[in-house]
């Protein structure tokens, strides 16, 4: 999986945007590194628990989630394993969230980033707190 992230050239440069940016200087709202292909979100959001996450998939984007503030557990499940989906597509905001349980967690540490291609459903934001976060849209390419 690893090896075909790094062949789409956003996934790389997204990579390498990460390794050499100082994204706690950044300030929250959208930022544009190549036009629709990649870009990053800078957000404060309200931590759930794990009945409150909810698994979500994307179509035409990978995710790639860093903590900033602290570490944040996702919830995980093969795309192929959901079995609940809640309503259809939303190919505006290019997510489909999904009524399963959060079953299987991990947790990425402050600075850590985590990626989730469109096969992945995630469900983001477990923990306490507030957290500061940046998220990285990512167009599939093929």
């Amino acid at each position: 999986m690893e090896e075909k992230l790094m062949q789409n050239p956003y996934y790389a440069k997204a990579m390498e945007f990460i390794r050499t940016t100082d994204l706690n200087a950044l300030e929250n709202g959208k930022h544009v590194i190549d036009g629709d292909n990649l870009f990053v979100n800078i957000v404060d959001s309200n931590m759930k628990t794990p009945q409150q996450a909810r698994l979500e998939v994307h179509d035409r984007y990978i995710d790639i989630q860093v903590p900033l503030s602290k570490s944040e557990t996702f919830g995980v499940k093969p795309r192929k394993d959901c079995k609940e989906p809640d309503g259809e597509m939303n190919t505006v905001k290019d997510i489909l969230f999904y009524k399963d349980p959060v079953e299987e967690t991990v947790t990425a540490a402050q600075g850590e980033a985590v990626t989730f291609a469109p096969d992945m459903a995630h469900a983001p934001l477990i923990g306490e707190g507030t957290i500061h976060k940046a998220i990285f849209k990512v167009r599939v390419t093929e």
